[in-house]
């Protein structure tokens, strides 16, 4: 496939979380327009079969975002081979479901590392080559950023704090030529979301959104409008579009969920106990059961 010769062509760009799911998918459509990609994950050989399918060029590093001192490492690593970046996307991300009252807290916990602080720590490490290009930080939030759902209070709560770091970030670092922006994302057909579909209260809750908002859209399309609003450095990108409006409803949602909930979770519990269900996806039990201090590559 040919290479794009546009905005992107020979920068570097950084994608946490690339070893599948929208991380692959940011990473293909990076190369695709011409991008080195630096792909930075938990699963090494899922990670190195990514990079090997890039039209580009491209390396990978197994490195836990939540790592300081790994991300370091890879940092050094990615500059040495590529130079500065100036893209980078924080999209590392894991999920768990349940009862808060019977969450396994160290499980729970992991959620909000990850998503937050391991966002946080993504951004520290490239930030003073962000401000040596004048790049572009993409910070992968959700429609979890603006309304909250019963069952999923971590990521909930991990994705409404990416969403306040970056608008800090943004401003923070504005005048320093720096562009932040936010990815607010509904839900994509990855392995986590699939494996969310096989439990039944997860299904059922997304079953009683409204027919637009539990629509599962492909991968290639939720990176290609990412990846464009890279090119065009947006400060916020929703995808799909529709999703800018729940915005200016923002503040009547946490009513309109907290009773559609005390209607529909008597029911649902009746039909089948609530339990939690660990972190999701293949890409979850990897993180329960990678080396926290395997090296980066």
């Amino acid at each position: 496939m040919p290479v794009n010769r546009g905005p992107l062509h020979s920068r570097t760009a950084v994608v946490t979380g690339a070893a599948r799911g929208l991380g692959a998918g940011l990473a293909r459509d990076l190369s695709r327009r011409g991008a080195r990609v630096a792909l930075l994950g938990r699963e090494e050989r899922t990670l190195a079969e990514v990079a090997d399918s890039l039209p580009g060029e491209s390396a990978c590093w197994e490195v836990d975002v939540t790592d300081e001192r790994g991300m370091l490492r890879a940092g050094a690593e990615i500059r040495a081979r590529f130079g500065p970046p100036s893209v980078v996307i924080a999209n590392a991300g894991v999920a768990e479901g349940g009862p808060f009252a019977e969450a396994d807290l160290a499980v729970w916990r992991r959620v909000v590392e990850v998503n937050l602080v391991g966002s946080a720590i993504t951004a520290r490490t490239f930030l003073a080559d962000l401000l040596d290009t004048r790049g572009y930080f993409l910070q992968v939030a959700s429609l979890a950023s603006i309304g909250a759902a019963p069952m999923m209070s971590a990521y909930c709560a991990s994705k409404a704090g990416v969403e306040s770091f970056a608008h800090a970030l943004q401003a923070e670092v504005a005048h320093r030529h720096v562009g932040v922006g936010i990815a607010y994302i509904n839900w994509t057909d990855t392995d986590m979301v699939r494996d969310a579909d096989r439990y039944a209260v997860l299904r059922e809750l997304r079953g009683h959104m409204p027919p637009p908002a539990r629509k599962v859209y492909p991968v290639s399309y939720v990176a290609d409008r990412l990846v464009t609003a890279v090119e065009r450095r947006r400060p916020t990108v929703y995808v799909p579009g529709w999703l800018r409006a729940a915005q200016l409803v923002r503040a009547a949602m946490p009513a309109v969920v907290t009773e559609l909930s005390r209607r529909e979770l008597p029911r649902l519990a009746a039909a089948e106990p609530f339990t939690a269900t660990g972190l999701l996806g293949p890409g979850g039990r990897a993180d329960q059961t990678a080396d926290p201090n395997a090296p980066t590559r």
